[in-house]
């Protein structure tokens, strides 16, 4: 292959790359503005200034650019869980620490709650069902460590999904202001879901 055809297959990988990035970030704009929920293909190329057929060539339907937001906050959250300095005062290595950590950028997404909707709804290409679990391995895999963890048996894996799957009930309710209106005080049922799934740190 000469240098130059290279160069432009090089050229075209990127700028497909930036044209996707564009089009999440128009998406993201308008879920902002409608919910994750409601964002449908053409408001996003209307946001992104492109014609609808052209957001088709990266996302074959609302459910693979759901997903795909989606993987992309869970990406951001796994990131944030492996940034909790151990020790830290304010951050020990605690299931408590990791899970407060993780319900702030949960408060913020709207894209996770969407995702589940999708994924029940069956009309996620394979692919995008794939990348989207992949990512969630990676976060509880991140939660896990963050929390001072290393699940090696099936129990204790166990553990870390009940815990995690806690920790999104307690997004949901927060999101919706249920913990408040029951009176309920988040860092007290962090702390209690803390001694709950108390395990010997790695």
């Amino acid at each position: 292959m000469s240098e130059a055809v290279s160069r432009r297959i090089e050229r075209r990988t990127r700028q497909r790359a930036a044209n996707r990035s564009a089009i999440l970030d128009a998406a993201r704009r308008v879920a902002a503005r409608e919910g994750a929920g409601d964002v449908s293909l053409r408001a996003v190329a209307g946001e992104a200034g492109y014609a609808p057929a052209s957001v088709y060539e990266y996302f074959r339907n609302r459910a693979e650019l759901v997903l795909a937001l989606a993987a992309d906050d869970m990406g951001s959250l796994a990131r944030a869980l492996r940034e909790i300095p151990a020790g830290a005062e304010d951050h020990k290595r605690t299931l408590a620490a990791a899970a407060k950590t993780a319900l702030a950028l949960m408060a913020e997404s709207g894209a996770l709650p969407a995702a589940v909707a999708t994924l029940e709804g069956g009309d996620a290409p394979p692919e995008s069902e794939r990348l989207f679990n992949g990512k969630l391995i990676a976060v509880l895999t991140a939660f896990a460590e963050a929390a001072g963890r290393s699940p090696k048996t099936r129990e204790e894996q166990s553990d870390i999904m009940l815990a995690a799957s806690a920790v999104i009930g307690l997004a949901v309710l927060t999101r919706a202001g249920r913990l408040k209106t029951l009176g309920l005080d988040e860092d007290a049922l962090l702390a209690l879901l803390d001694k709950r799934f108390a395990a010997p740190a790695i």
